[in-house]
Formats: structure tokens, C-alpha cells, sequence
């Protein structure tokens, strides 16, 4: 179906206003449909005119537009044309629904632990007319009043408050005006805790499966709950404008979590069912945080189009880590930005499909999904971190403040922000938007010890004259000798100190990750790293090496077998959860399997596993510290008896003993090297027969290297329509892990058929996570790059699945140069 344009957006929302809008559901019609009836109350500019309604049915039962019907048979691509419009108008329509099994629209998953059922609204970014008639586009906001039926047992939240008036029946409190890609109803046996803080009810939801770690984990959920609001209220001077703050865990979701006003749904792992590393618990904390502080910046003001996602995005960004490090126990989570969503962020720099952080064209829906990425993520909250040092904070706050009241449940743009910051400052920031916000690229900073200048270097193909506030600090013996403050306005800046102490073992650049660059490090700073990294003191400044490590790995810079060296040296003696978390998977996920031969890879997964193996004898049994280490051994070791003994549950590290999700990793550790097989990996399953226990089977048995194991996994990829979206990604993450390369060649040009088609019953925003895990950059040969090529020459991709293709063949680029620079 064609996505949305920006012109026919202008034009409807020129057009007409949408008033109220009325929404029936009724979710106790079985399994694979459910009833939706919409009232849509609504004005128009010019009496007369036509524009259309967006509606996705199964079928369009019946349609009124003020008194008199309209004929049904009209409905083509998901659209009705609406004909004579009254100044004043009421649409009225009726129609079966699917529910989906992609994670969009109407989801609904069966939790095999006790049957069942469970329904979620997620209708971000264009799936609201698979749910009810509306016209579907975030500038055309209304008020909400929605009626579910249901079946008796199951609670049902929402946006507004919701009441059972009669057993199975249910009203929600009118909310105030929603963009449509804001709705939601989340429906089922779903286990609660309930809560109040400064006046605000607060519910925590998961599926009743989960109700002991759920109870468990909710002290802690609520505590960072009820510090994000008393910060963002004391901040803003705005209170929370939704009435009821649900959280709800539900199966099955493609996105971390999504801001739903008075109803934010999350993916349900983070109700960690075993252990959990503190990292972990950060990671959760700062979705917390980032999807309140949705509330004021993106619901309670809302982008006018697509292009200007980041004002959501970019803003929540920045205020999460801001808030975690000032209101609650997560003091660190800047280090954690930097290794995983900067880290992320730099990455996305780095290929084709880059692009500024606002003022991307956008010319359609689809097309703005596809920079829902890290650079609107991190690198925007990059660019307001460096905001802030341009303006200052008071200036900033001020500016938030007065764009969030002038534009309270109406809708925002990159002029409006700017102009509110211009106005608190006194400053014109003309030149600064266009260098960080609408200019694509990372500029290279590096420095040279011998005259202690400071490079900047912007990408050619995005010429840019970015100002950069930093620090440059350097290390010897494990001690701090300088950090220096640097403001950089120019392609060279001396910096004094650093000429004085030229001789210090690592000098970082951006030690303290206040800007958005690419870190070169210097010559005799990469020498040092496999000995020196591991004493430098500063936590941030690790993560900002680590960074660059794989920064110059990539780039083709740095040979990955320093990086694996600097791990075997360093990791074993690093104290930051985040750090230890990050670099590992890196390593274990791409710069082992790709950038190094065939040949030396087993050498290098005895290096980390041997890290591993020292790491956990020195942490204190149940830490965080031998938590980590013990994943990391299971996902790396070739100790055949040991990974048998643990995944029988014996001999397992303190804390672990019963932990489901640990068993699986050593499976699929097994699994890979042949030393199970599928009756071994039933086996497991018969021992957690559940929604994560069927994942961790299917990427088992996906993983197994023999040619049947294979085939069988492809097909049940790519053309078994019943499969969730989650089993999908599970099918595509074990599938490339394992097995000679004369076993996976096949699929190469498999991918390049199989994948795309099955965009006829994958919607966009799943097939996005389950293209790029299914393809084929393993194979790093010059024939994958070529038939990558070939395919995105011929077109014919959705825009999902291009995206996809691009992202992978540039990360193959990436390993076949280096391949070749470091035989």
C-alpha cells in the first residue's frame, strides 16, 4: 500500500481538524479478528472539497459520512475518498480487523507457559488504520474516547483511565488531543502493581507468566518512575498532562518501548526473568526515563511531519542519561551512552544511508522510518549536549520550557524549537543548526603530540565548520598527567599541555565524550593500549578508546587484532558493567566473525574466553562483574565438557543455577559447534517451554552447522507466514553463526530472493530488524558484495528492506578492506 506523503499530509491537514474522535473495540471475537467501530467528528475549511479517510481493514463493514453512506467498494490502499464535505462533519465506520503477528497494528501473542492471550496496540508509525478509520498523520491531533469489550478475566489499560462498567466492558476517561501513532490499548491476564506519587496512579503491567519476577523487579521500576517525574516536573515547570502513568511489558515488541501517553508500552525481557546485570537495570532505567520524558517533548508537543523526528527522539535522548545521572543511583549512564548508543550512532555515520539530524526530506511515512536510528538518537543528543555548551544550560531550560508552553497539544518544528532557543539565549543560531543539525557526517578529531595541535576534519562528502567543546586528557602509569578543556573553531587548535606532555602513554581525545566525533587515536596511543588501557582511571575515558578501538577498526585504521589483544589485556580488569557488556558483544558480534579470517578465529574466541575465565575468578561469586564473565565464557568457550556441564546445570558459577536465558546462550554455543543436536536442544525446551525458551530453541536449532539443519531454518524464515516477528529475528540471529562456508554460500543469493518477498506479509518496522539480521555479511567474500549490489541496482526494495541491504554491504565493505589492508 503506498505510505503517506508529506504533500497529501499538507493538504489534509489544510483541509480539515479533527475534532473528537470515538473508538469502539471488541477483542472477544476469537483469535484472529477482532471488531473495530470508529465515530470521527471533524471540520472542514473549505465546504465542498474531498479528502480521504485511512482505514486497513479485513473488511469495511459499513461507512457514513454525515447521514449518508458510503459506498465501501471505494476502499483501495488502505484509503476512502471522502466527497462534499460539510463545514461540519461525522464519519462513521465499522470494520473487521486482524490482529498482527509483526509487532504492528493490533498484536496479539499466546504465552505458551499457560495459553494465554495477550493484545497490544503499537500503531507508531502508520499502523493506525489497521486498528480503526482515522486520518493518520501526526499533525492531525484529537481527543480520544475509546470503548474496549473484552474477554471477562483480562484487564484492560489504555491512554485514559479505564474503568470495567460491566464484566468484559470497559470505558476510558477522554484523553486530551493524540496524534494517531500515540494510541494504545493493552488487553489480557496481565499481572499488576499499583502505585501513587504526587498524585499521579501509577501501574506496572506484565504477562501473569511473569507476575514473581514482575513483583520482584517493580520496587525498582517505580523508584526510577517516581524520580523521573519529580526531576521532569521541577525542570520543566509543566506537571505530567496525562492523568494515569501505565508501564506496560508486553510479548513480542519490535521497538525497546514507545511513549504511549498515560500507557507506554515496553518490550517484556526487561522484566528480567534471571539474572541481571547492572547494566542491564541501567538500560531499563534510561527507557524508563526516556519514555517519560516523551510525555512533554513529543506527546504533550508533537513534530508537525516526520522530518522532524529527532525533536522527539534527539530530545529524550539527552534528557534520559541527563536525568538517570542526576536522579537516581546511575551516576555512570554517560559511559553507558557512549558504548552503546553512541557507539550505535557512529555506526549509522558511517554508511551510505547516513543523514542529517533534522531536515532529512521525508517525503514519505515510510521513508522517515527509516532514520528512526542512532543518529537521531545519540548523535542529537550529541548535538544538544553541545547546544547547551554554545547557549548554556539556564538558556537551554528556558528555551524547552517555552517552545513545550507555546505549543502545549499542538504540534512543533525545527524553526519553532530554534526560534525559542534563539530567544532565551539572545543568540542567532543560524550557522550553528546548519552545521550540527542539518549537515550529515562526524568531522575526525585527532591530535599530533609532537606540536600539540588538535585536528578537525570534516567527511568530504558532507563539508561542514562545526564548533566542538571537549576535553583532551592524557594517562601514564595509570594516572591522570593532563586533561585540558578545548574549544575547536578551526581545522588545527594548540593546545599547550599537550606539547608539554607529549610523552604520556595514551592521549584521548574527547575524553569526556561531550561532542560527536570520530576519535582517531595516535600511533604511540594504539601501540600502548593492550598494556595501558585497563589503568587508565576514568571510566568515561575507557569507554571513549573502546569507541575509537572499534572506530578504527572499522574505518580500516586500526588491524582487529589489536582490539583483540587490548581486550585479552584490559577487559579482565575493567569495572564498568557497561564497558565490560558492550565491548564484549562487539567482539564476539562483528569484529571476530567478520574482520578476521576463517582461520584465526579460533584464536581470537580462546583469547576472550580466556579474559572471561579470569574475569570470573576474580569477581565475587553473584556479581555483576561474574555475571558477565560467565556469559561471556558460554557464548565463547571450545571447552566442550564445560558447556555440557552447564547446560545440564552443573557446576554453574553462584547465582545462575536455574537461570533459563543462561542455559540457552551455552546451547547456542553447542548448538554451533555440533556438539548437540535438535533432540538436545528439544530437550532444554521441554524445561522452559515459554516465550523466551521457544526464542533461545529456534536460534539453537537455526545455529546447528549441518546443510538439513540449515535448510530447514530458511525455510521456516522465509516462508512460514506464521511466525512472529520475534520468531523471525530469532530464526535470522542463529542462522549465520555456524556452519562452513560452503554450507552457507547458498544463501547468499537466497537472501537476496527470499528476503524481500517477504515484505507481502512482514510489515516495515519488523522487516527493518529482520532483514538486517538475515543478511548474508558472514560471508565476507567479494561475491556477496556483488550480488548485494546488484540487488539494490535493480530496486524494487521496500524501503525497509533497502535500508537493510545498504547498512549490511557497507558493514561488508568494511571487512573486506580490512581483510585486506591486515592480511
Amino acid at each position: 500500500m503506498p505510505s503517506l506523503t508529506r504533500h497529501e499530509a499538507q493538504l489534509r491537514s489544510e483541509l480539515i481538524s479533527v475534532n473528537r474522535m470515538e473508538v469502539d473495540l471488541d477483542l472477544d471475537r476469537g483469535a484472529d479478528h477482532f471488531h473495530s467501530q470508529t465515530r470521527i467528528t471533524f471540520t472542514c475549511a473549505r465546504p465542498g472539497a474531498s479528502t480521504f479517510v485511512d482505514v486497513k481493514p479485513v473488511e469495511l463493514r459499513s461507512m457514513v459520512l454525515n447521514g449518508r453512506p458510503v459506498d465501501v467498494a471505494t476502499l483501495a490502499d488502505g484509503r476512502v475518498e471522502l466527497t462534499d464535505l460539510a463545514a461540519e462533519n461525522v464519519l462513521e465506520a465499522q470494520a473487521v480487523m486482524g490482529y498482527s503477528r509483526d509487532g504492528q497494528g493490533l498484536h496479539r501473542a499466546t504465552d505458551p507457559a499457560d495459553n494465554q492471550d495477550y493484545v497490544y496496540g503499537h500503531l507508531f508509525l502508520d499502523a493506525g488504520p489497521r486498528v480503526f478509520a482515522c486520518f493518520d498523520q501526526p499533525d492531525l491531533k484529537a481527543p480520544y474516547a475509546v470503548s474496549v469489550t473484552a474477554p471477562p478475566a483480562w484487564l484492560v489499560v489504555g491512554n485514559g483511565a479505564a474503568t470495567q462498567v460491566t464484566p468484559g466492558r470497559w470505558e476510558l476517561a477522554e484523553t486530551r488531543p493524540l496524534a494517531t501513532y500515540f494510541v494504545t490499548v493493552c488487553a489480557g491476564p496481565y499481572a499488576s502493581v499499583r502505585d501513587e506519587h504526587d498524585g499521579v496512579p501509577l501501574g506496572i503491567h506484565a504477562r501473569a507468566s511473569l507476575r514473581e519476577a514482575l513483583e520482584r523487579e517493580a520496587p525498582q521500576m517505580l523508584e526510577v518512575t517516581k524520580a523521573s517525574l519529580d526531576y521532569y516536573h521541577g525542570l520543566f515547570g509543566i506537571r505530567y498532562p496525562f492523568g494515569e502513568y501505565h508501564q506496560v511489558f508486553v510479548p513480542e515488541f519490535n521497538a525497546g518501548a514507545m511513549e504511549n501517553p498515560g500507557c507506554v508500552t515496553f518490550r517484556d525481557t526487561y522484566v528480567f526473568r534471571g539474572a541481571a546485570a547492572r547494566d542491564e537495570v541501567l538500560a531499563r532505567s534510561n527507557t524508563i526515563t526516556h519514555e517519560m520524558a516523551h510525555m512533554w517533548f513529543g506527546d504533550l508537543v508533537t513534530m508537525r511531519w516526520w522530518d522532524d523526528l529527532w525533536l522527539n527522539e534527539s530530545f529524550a535522548e539527552y534528557m534520559a542519561h541527563r536525568t538517570c545521572v542526576e536522579a537516581t543511583e546511575f551516576t555512570d549512564a554517560w559511559v553507558d551512552s557512549t558504548v552503546a548508543r553512541k557507539a550505535w550512532g557512529y555506526a549509522a555515520e558511517r554508511t551510505p544511508s547516513t543523514h542529517p539530524v533534522a531536515g532529512s526530506p521525508a517525503l514519505d511515512a515510510q521513508s522517515a522510518l527509516q532514520d528512526f536510528d542512532g543518529i537521531s538518537y545519540a548523535k542529537g543528543a550529541a548535538a544538544l549536549r553541545q547546544l547547551i555548551a554554545h547557549i548554556g544550560d539556564e538558556a537551554f531550560i528556558a528555551g524547552v520550557t517555552a517552545y513545550l508552553r507555546e505549543h502545549s497539544f499542538a504540534n512543533g518544528t525545527l524553526a519553532d524549537f530554534l526560534g525559542a532557543m534563539e530567544r532565551a539565549s539572545g543568540r542567532d543560531l543560524t550557522s550553528w543548526s546548519r552545521a550540527w543539525l542539518l549537515t550529515a557526517g562526524a568531522d575526525v578529531i585527532s591530535v599530533d603530540r609532537s606540536t600539540g595541535s588538535v585536528s578537525r576534519i570534516a567527511p568530504q562528502a558532507f563539508p561542514a565548520d562545526r564548533p566542538h567543546t571537549f576535553d583532551v586528557a592524557g594517562y601514564d602509569g595509570g594516572v591522570e598527567r593532563f586533561r585540558v578543556p578545548v574549544t575547536v573553531t578551526a581545522d588545527h587548535t594548540v593546545v599547550e599541555a599537550l606539547r608539554a606532555a607529549a610523552d604520556v602513554e595514551l592521549v584521548v581525545p574527547n575524553a569526556g565524550d561531550l561532542t560527536w566525533a570520530t576519535v582517531l587515536l595516535d600511533p604511540l596511543t594504539v601501540e600502548a593500549l593492550p598494556t595501558a588501557l585497563a589503568a587508565v582511571p576514568d571510566a568515561q575515558a575507557r569507554a571513549v578508546v573502546w569507541v575509537a578501538l572499534v572506530d578504527g577498526v572499522c574505518l580500516g585504521q586500526t588491524d582487529p587484532r589489536v582490539m583483540v589483544r587490548a581486550f585479552g589485556a584490559a577487559w579482565p580488569q575493567e569495572d564498568s558493567d557497561s564497558v565490560l557488556n558492550r565491548t564484549a558483544a562487539t567482539l564476539l558480534g562483528r569484529v571476530i566473525p567478520t574482520f578476521l579470517p576463517e582461520s584465526e578465529h579460533d584464536w581470537a574466541l580462546e583469547m576472550v574466553a580466556h579474559a572471561a575465565s579470569r574475569l570470573l575468578a576474580s569477581s565475587a561469586p553473584g556479581s555483576t562483574h561474574a555475571l558477565l564473565a560467565a556469559r561471556t565464557l558460554a557464548r565463547s568457550s571450545a571447552d566442550e565438557a564445560l558447556l555440557h556441564a552447564w547446560a545440564d546445570g552443573t557446576g554453574l558459577p553462584a547465582g545462575l543455577e536455574g537461570d533459563s536465558d543462561f542455559r540457552w546462550i551455552v546451547v547456542r554455543n553447542l548448538a554451533g559447534r555440533g556438539w548437540t543436536d535438535r533432540v538436545g536442544v528439544e530437550a532444554v525446551l521441554s524445561r522452559d517451554d515459554t516465550l523466551q525458551g521457544r526464542l533461545g530453541a529456534l536460534t539453537a536449532l537455526a545455529a546447528l552447522p549441518d546443510p538439513e539443519s540449515k535448510a530447514w531454518a530458511w525455510r521456516e524464515l522465509t516462508t512460514n507466514r506464521h511466525r512472529s516477528n520475534y520468531e523471525l529475528n530469532a530464526l535470522a540471529q542463529g542462522f549465520w553463526v555456524s556452519g562452513g562456508l560452503e554450507v552457507l554460500r547458498p544463501y547468499v543469493a537466497r537472501y537476496f530472493e527470499d528476503v524481500p518477498a517477504m515484505t507481502a506479509w512482514v510489515g516495515e518496522d519488523a522487516m527493518a530488524r529482520v532483514a538486517t539480521l538475515a543478511y548474508p555479511g558472514r560471508v565476507v567474500e567479494p561475491e556477496t558484495l556483488s550480488a548485494s549490489q546488484g540487488t539494490l541496482e535493480r530496486g524494487e526494495l521496500t524501503a525497509a528492506v533497502r535500508r537493510a541491504v545498504v547498512d549490511g554491504q557497507s558493514e561488508l565493505r568494511e571487512a573486506l578492506s580490512s581483510r585486506a589492508a591486515f592480511r
